[in-house]
């Protein structure tokens, strides 16, 4: 007996709770922390651009063209609702072989990374992310362009992730 129907993501629709398909990934999204960072980061660039526009404008231009503050404050809110987009389009799944990452909202991108390729996992963290309690790992390879990244996570499953990952790697190391 089915209890909902499945979408494009392997998720089970109408239980609400995120089931996997029988023999599929179980899907793990990025924290919401990732999305509070990023919004936090528009609101204060956008919205210093937006001041800025308007005054320079407004002084040295003329009042009607302290309008021009606007399109910055426009921008702002239509990229709130992108950011949340590519936030929910972020998700990683580690399968018995390899590690599944999808991301991408108009360009989807799902990158497979098998074990026994990866040669360095790392766990970063710049200033802003430390502040908002986030860190993100970094996952190479030999080829250049596999290099994959899932950004936002808690430092505390980060290192988790790393610790897997690097033990998975030396398990199925294919001979590096």
């Amino acid at each position: 007996m089915e209890t909902g129907s499945t979408d494009d993501t392997g998720t089970t629709g109408s239980t609400g709770a995120a089931e996997a398909v029988p023999d599929g990934p179980v899907w793990t999204g990025l924290p919401p922390g990732l999305l509070r960072m990023r919004r936090l980061l528009l609101v204060v660039w956008l919205g210093l651009l937006a001041l800025a526009a308007g005054l320079l404008s407004g002084l040295f231009l003329g009042p009607l063209w302290a309008a021009l503050a606007l399109f910055p404050l426009a921008v702002t809110a239509w990229g709130w609702s992108m950011l949340e987009r590519n936030w929910r389009s972020w998700r990683y799944a580690e399968r018995a072989d390899d590690l599944l990452i999808n991301r991408g909202v108009l360009w989807r991108e799902e990158t497979v990374v098998p074990y026994g390729r990866m040669q360095l996992v790392e766990v970063t963290s710049g200033p802003v992310e430390r502040y908002f309690g986030l860190a993100s790992v970094q996952l190479h390879t030999a080829a250049a362009a596999s290099d994959a990244t899932i950004p936002g996570l808690d430092p505390a499953e980060a290192e988790r992730l790393r610790d897997r990952l690097t033990a998975l790697g030396e398990a199925r190391s294919a001979g590096l």
